[in-house]
């Protein structure tokens, strides 16, 4: 029971950590304004695009780079100048971060999401590239939407 406790403890300080990681990036932003949806993902657009957003089962085409909140760059789609190819909904190798953030772009736009460890690669993280309890930059270009079947 102790050892249920101590953990508990453990886990509140390292959300706590984060959440305040996060509030002082998004302070440190001065007037760049993010907007924060119901699941915690923090969403900017940088250039809009035109079309309709993607749903489920529609396929898409991006680029993207994850950093840390310093800017550290840990992962892109390799090589850059080739499209990720991604069906809205499956989470094939996609965190729910990103899923739920190109749902709100349309083709040709450029976004930046933050996401909070729970839509990310939570408490456990990536052994030796992403710690646990670690906030995600991802910068997003969604090149092309290419509908879903029956769509």
């Amino acid at each position: 029971m102790l050892a249920l406790l101590l953990t508990g403890c453990e886990t509140n300080k390292w959300a706590e950590h984060e959440r305040k990681m996060i509030d002082e990036y998004v302070k440190s932003l001065g007037d760049t304004v993010y907007t924060l949806t119901p699941s915690g993902l923090f969403y900017i657009e940088l250039l809009s695009g035109t079309g309709r957003s993607p749903i489920d089962l529609d396929t898409v085409y991006f680029k993207y780079i994850a950093t840390f909140l310093d800017y550290v760059e840990f992962d892109r789609n390799d090589p850059y100048t080739t499209p990720y190819k991604y069906v809205i909904g499956t989470f094939d190798d996609v965190r729910l971060g990103v899923d739920e953030g190109l749902r709100y772009m349309k083709a040709g736009g450029k976004s930046r999401f933050l996401t909070p460890s729970s839509l990310a690669w939570g408490f456990e993280g990536i052994p030796g590239i992403v710690a646990g309890y670690t906030p995600i930059l991802w910068t997003i270009e969604l090149d092309s939407v290419k509908a879903g079947p029956g769509k």
